[in-house]
């Protein structure tokens, strides 16, 4: 039963009558307390237009409703309240707890989409800056798959720029590869702690080192190219990073179906290339090949204060490089590719794209190019979700003491650890496997009940604390009533609470309950629209609140009436259900106990 739209049919009905525009009609949930559920404040806006007051539109619309879901008031000046009765939240719940998606409807036209999230490189260490794209990513793949959608995952792996030779031209100075140039050598055993070292003393030298730098760059080519021994050395440098980096994901509950990279999309690269060629969309720049993909009014010249500054530019949207001078591709080329090749393997309706937002604009000159060369067709939706960096409660992006960038493997450590020594106090000692739950949860539930798009501070004792809006909140409400249905020994009686109309709402607390369980119902779909999970956060955190007021407030297992204890062990039943949807919306999982 859909409540709302049951009260905004009605609403229309009674607007057709009395001869008003039905485009007209608002409906949303009131923040007035109690007595008020739903509002509408169409009165105000039609009053203008009838040249009339609110209050007699208002009184107008309320003689013409016919619906028995709910009881209808008038307040001042012009506000139509609506307050649902007990006995239709009761059916409403009811319902849902007899239904496995718990009534929460699909969207009307399923779509496949592609989602891009995780990004993480090839050799080098991932760092607190790879956070936030599995978190954010991971949580929508997971939304649009519970409202219907065919999604296909992808970390598109960063495995094939100048890390790779800088890599591996290092590598060979630090004799680790000589086996591979001369079979009388041996080659020494490389590790990931050998990459984590060789990779920024490489990247510090090519700063000082032409020569180093442009022996990086050969051996770049030499890869994309395929050319042995390169190849195999890159292989082995990849698979041993695939490892750690499927490792990292795993601890944040993030999986992929597909673990492409910008090397898969190698074999396309000629043919994107062609298709630009023969649109003539491309033009040689400083011995580069490019497409110019400004519109109109953008790239304008700011006047030079000296003449010899680089040229400024105002709304800047620089060309795509499809080839370096040197003839090795670069970034925008693989990305170009990456979309022809989803396209030809999976024909997806939508592309999405989780990645910092200071990207932003990478990724709209290369929509605009595969719009150009028609390699994404005009229906398709390539979408940039853009991320906020993680802050130290400095303001500053979130570093060690020493300045240098976290790793993300020890941001799992640290919010492990702390997660650890909350259990400790709480009498359970050495459960490593709770710890990281609660922990994942802290993390996970600290970052998205933010917009994606802003930066947030990072900080440890507010995430992992189990009061508050927090993650670790969320779990121990979810504990709480695994310890309840527990001593109320109904593990085997699961489908009896389910099957039968059980919940029987009757007070202002479990009405709560009912209201909010309605509201986090509404923000998935809100999410969905507005690419940001903050929605179902902010939302879940209210349906545990009222719940652990209910809880607080009720003797639920000492009740004597066993129609009354029934009906609130049953709701305890679903508001377990309810926190366990939005929990793996959010990824993260709900234990046992705490």
């Amino acid at each position: 039963m859909n409540l709302k739209k049951i009260l905004w049919e009605a609403l229309e009905k009674s607007f057709r009558h009395l001869g008003y525009d039905t485009d007209d009609v608002t409906l949303a949930f009131s923040n007035k307390g109690d007595e008020v559920d739903y509002q509408c404040n169409s009165a105000f806006m039609i009053a203008k237009k009838v040249h009339s007051s609110p209050e007699v539109v208002a009184t107008a619309i309320i003689s013409n409703l016919v619906q028995d879901i709910a009881d209808v008031s008038f307040a001042k000046p012009g506000f139509i309240n609506f307050k649902i009765k007990n006995e239709i939240l009761s059916k409403v719940l009811n319902e849902a707890n007899s239904n496995e998606r718990l009534n929460l409807e699909k969207v009307d036209k399923p779509i496949t989409v592609i989602m891009d999230y995780g990004g993480a490189n090839v050799a080098k260490e991932l760092h607190i800056g790879h956070l936030r794209s599995p978190i954010i990513g991971e949580s929508f793949a997971r939304l649009y798959k519970l409202l219907g959608n065919n999604v296909i995952t992808d970390t598109h792996l960063g495995d094939w720029g100048l890390q790779m030779g800088l890599t591996i031209a290092q590598l060979q100075d630090d004799g680790y590869v000589d086996g591979y140039f001369d079979s009388n050598k041996q080659n020494r055993q490389i590790t990931l702690d050998t990459l984590n070292e060789e990779y920024p003393k490489a990247s510090k030298r090519k700063n000082e080192d032409a020569e180093f730098k442009l022996k990086a760059e050969t051996y770049t080519k030499y890869i994309q190219t395929h050319k042995e021994p390169y190849w195999s050395i890159y292989e082995y440098i990849r698979n041993i990073s695939v490892e750690k980096i499927k490792e990292n994901y795993e601890k944040l509950n993030c999986y992929f179906d597909l673990w492409y990279g910008e090397s898969t999309s190698d074999k396309y690269i000629d043919t994107v290339i062609k298709m630009f060629i023969d649109k003539g969309l491309t033009r040689e720049y400083q011995g580069a090949l490019v497409v110019d993909v400004a519109n109109e009014n953008e790239n304008i010249p700011i006047p030079k204060k000296n003449p010899d500054d680089p040229q400024l530019y105002k709304n800047p949207m620089p060309p795509v490089y499809l080839k370096k001078s040197n003839g090795a591709d670069v970034y925008d080329t693989t990305d170009i590719a990456t979309i022809y090749q989803r396209n030809l393997e999976f024909n997806p309706d939508k592309i999405m794209y989780f990645v910092d937002k200071r990207q932003n604009i990478h990724f709209e000159h290369c929509f605009r190019a595969v719009k150009m060369a028609g390699i994404s067709p005009e229906n398709q939706i390539l979408q940039f979700v853009g991320y906020g960096t993680i802050n130290g409660k400095d303001g500053k992006p979130f570093k060690t003491r020493s300045g240098d960038t976290i790793k993300l493997e020890d941001v799992i450590n640290l919010i492990q650890k702390s997660a650890s020594n909350k259990l400790e106090s709480n009498g359970i000692v050495g459960n490593d496997d709770l710890a990281l739950k609660i922990g994942v949860a802290a993390l996970k539930f600290g970052d998205l009940l933010n917009d994606p798009n802003k930066d947030y501070v990072f900080d440890l004792d507010k995430f992992i604390s189990f009061e508050g809006k927090t993650g670790p909140y969320i779990q121990y409400t979810g504990a709480r009533i695994n310890s309840l249905l527990k001593k109320a020994e109904i593990d085997d009686k699961i489908n009896f609470y389910e099957n039968l109309n059980l919940i029987d709402i009757t007070d202002k607390n479990q009405r709560a309950i009912a209201i909010n369980f309605l509201k986090l119902q509404e923000s998935y779909m809100q999410a969905y629209k507005t690419s940001s999970i903050s929605q179902i956060c902010a939302s879940l955190f209210d349906f545990a609140s009222s719940y652990s007021k209910f809880y607080n407030d009720t003797r639920i297992l000492t009740e004597k009436d066993d129609k009354l204890r029934n009906s609130y062990i049953a709701l305890s039943y679903f508001v377990l259900k309810v926190i366990k949807q939005a929990s793996f919306v959010l990824a993260f999982d709900i234990p046992e106990k705490m």
